[in-house]
Parts: C-alpha cells; sequence; structure tokens
C-alpha cells in the first residue's frame, strides 16, 4: 500500500511547556479508513492541526504525498479537506455560493458539474439554493464536507464528524464516508463514538497523553486483544466452585446460580469441551450457557487504563 501521509518523531509543546504531541511516529495509507480515539485533551485535534499546517511543529517532520507540510504547505494544503468539529458557516449564504467560495479558495475554477454530482453524494442536492441557516444540525455538518471536498482533495480529515448529530444521521454519515472511501479518498476521522470506528474504520490508533498508544488494523486488535466470556447458568445453585474446575479460574456468582469463564477468542483449544465434559463428570447440570464477546470500547478502555 502507498504511504499518503508519513509523521516522523513528530513533537508539539506550546509555551508553556505542556507537551500536546510526544515523539508520534505514524504512516497513513492511501485509501484507507483511519480512526484516531482518545479522551479528551489526547491530542488528536492538535494532530490533524499539525497535518493540515494550521498549528506549527516543534520538531520532527510530516509529508503528504512526499511533500513537506512546513516547506511545502501550499502543495499539501491542495491535498488535504478539513471538516472541523465546530459548524462554522455562514448562516444567510446559500449552500451552493458557500462550496463554490471554498474552491475558489483553492485557486480551482468553478465546475458545476462536479459540485452538483458532490451534493447529490452527500444529498444536499435539493437544499443547493436554501441559506445555511434553514438547514438542520445533520445537514450543516454535510455541507462542512461538502466545502472541505469542493477543491476535489486526495485527503479528508473528519474532526468528531457526528458530533450532536442524532442516530439515524450518524449512520447516514457512515455510509457517506464509505462511499468517499470507494472513490479513493483517504479518511482521517477522530471520534468519541467508539462504535463509530467499529462500523467503518480499516485501522485504528489510540492517542492518550500525547502519545501514540498503539495503531493496528481493527480486526486485527479485536481478535488479539478480544476475551469471550461464557456464562453457566446451572440447574442447582452452589457454594463454592468445586476441586475439579478449579483450574478454569472460574467466576461464582453471588448467588451461586452461575458462574462465568473468560477464554481468548481465536484459539484452536477453548476449554469449553473439557469443561462441560468435567461438570458432568461431577454430576453438575447446566441450565442454559450465554456468551458475550469483548467490544472495541472494551479494548479502548482497557488500554488507556493500562
Amino acid at each position: 500500500m502507498n504511504i499518503i501521509v508519513s509523521i516522523k518523531n513528530l513533537k508539539k509543546i506550546y509555551k508553556n511547556n505542556l507537551v500536546a504531541i510526544n515523539n508520534l511516529n505514524l504512516d497513513i495509507f492511501e485509501g484507507e479508513i483511519i480512526a484516531l480515539l482518545g479522551p479528551n485533551g489526547a491530542g488528536k485535534t492538535t494532530l490533524i492541526s499539525t497535518i493540515c499546517g494550521l498549528s506549527s511543529i516543534s520538531s520532527g517532520s510530516i509529508k503528504v504525498k512526499s511533500f513537506d507540510v512546513v516547506d511545502e504547505y501550499r502543495k499539501t494544503r491542495e491535498i488535504i479537506g478539513l471538516v472541523p468539529q465546530e459548524l462554522a458557516l455562514e448562516p444567510f449564504e446559500k449552500v451552493i455560493n458557500s462550496i463554490k467560495f471554498s474552491r475558489r479558495l483553492f485557486g480551482k475554477k468553478n465546475d458545476p458539474i462536479y459540485l452538483d454530482n458532490l451534493l447529490k453524494k452527500l444529498h444536499l442536492f435539493d437544499k443547493k439554493n436554501e441559506t445555511i441557516k434553514s438547514l438542520s444540525g445533520g445537514m450543516k455538518r454535510r455541507v462542512l464536507i461538502a466545502k472541505a471536498l469542493s477543491h476535489n482533495p486526495k485527503i479528508l480529515f473528519l474532526d468528531e464528524p457526528t458530533a450532536g448529530v442524532d442516530v439515524e444521521l450518524r449512520k447516514d454519515m457512515w455510509d457517506i464516508i464509505k462511499e468517499l472511501k470507494k472513490d479513493g479518498v483517504t479518511i482521517i476521522l477522530t471520534t468519541h463514538y467508539i462504535e463509530e470506528a467499529e462500523m467503518i474504520a480499516d485501522r485504528i490508533g489510540i492517542i492518550n497523553n500525547g502519545d501514540l498508544l498503539l495503531v493496528e488494523e481493527k480486526q486485527s486488535l479485536i481478535k488479539r486483544m478480544s476475551i469471550k466470556t461464557l456464562k453457566v447458568n446451572l440447574k442447582k445453585s452452589i457454594a463454592k466452585i468445586p476441586n475439579k474446575l478449579k483450574s478454569y479460574k472460574l467466576k461464582l456468582d453471588v448467588t451461586g446460580n452461575y458462574f462465568l469463564y473468560n477464554y481468548k477468542t481465536g484459539l484452536e483449544k477453548t476449554g469449553i469441551t473439557s469443561l462441560l465434559s468435567d461438570m458432568s463428570s461431577i454430576g453438575m447440570e447446566l441450565q442454559d450457557i450465554q456468551t458475550k464477546q469483548t467490544s472495541l470500547e472494551d479494548i479502548f478502555v482497557k488500554i488507556i487504563k493500562d
């Protein structure tokens, strides 16, 4: 895969000696969706700002398609579209005029066909001649995406793209992001909604206190760190775990009506078959069995906590 953004030993230190980004290294691949997760103040927005040239770099380097973001700012900015977290729009401007203005900022000539297709893709075409103040919050966020894509960039940064958007519109936004990926746009998003990253991202990056703790392909991360919990409901309650079953490290509920057994996913042998066999050998009967798998949110919380 081709690297489209390369970040080497990046540091961002503010005047009060606050380290916002600490020696961060990251390669972003062409055509992928990468989600950056982290608590408030982790450094996610600062990282985006440095890549987009909106914030200075203390040390290190960032290259976008081999162009340096400091020495070749104009070239890198032409490749990048940015959707900020804040809804900063001119309320009395028409949708189409606002998008045309953003395109002209990059020195691009008017292209009605491209802009109409963009508006159709974002489900804004029927709103093109309406004023921005008449739109809902979800539609305004789509206008921000249209403005960011107005100059046909290869990379799109989305800073909390579904913040303040209801569940139905959030899912519509996910569909839009997936469609943009199909068109070859590389997408980097920050989000507080871990479900969002789980639904649409190819890779997950976790940032905390300016440190990039982890970057990994989503499915690989879930498989590597995921744990399944088997809940075994018993026909008759027990006071303690029998000696025969102690090697399984079971956790008995205070009621004695069920116990929990944790096992790693992806292993050739989970131990479930032998557990059930040993239960049968000592006459312990089960009522039913339920399983629950670790979610990406559980993994995220564990990494941040650790």
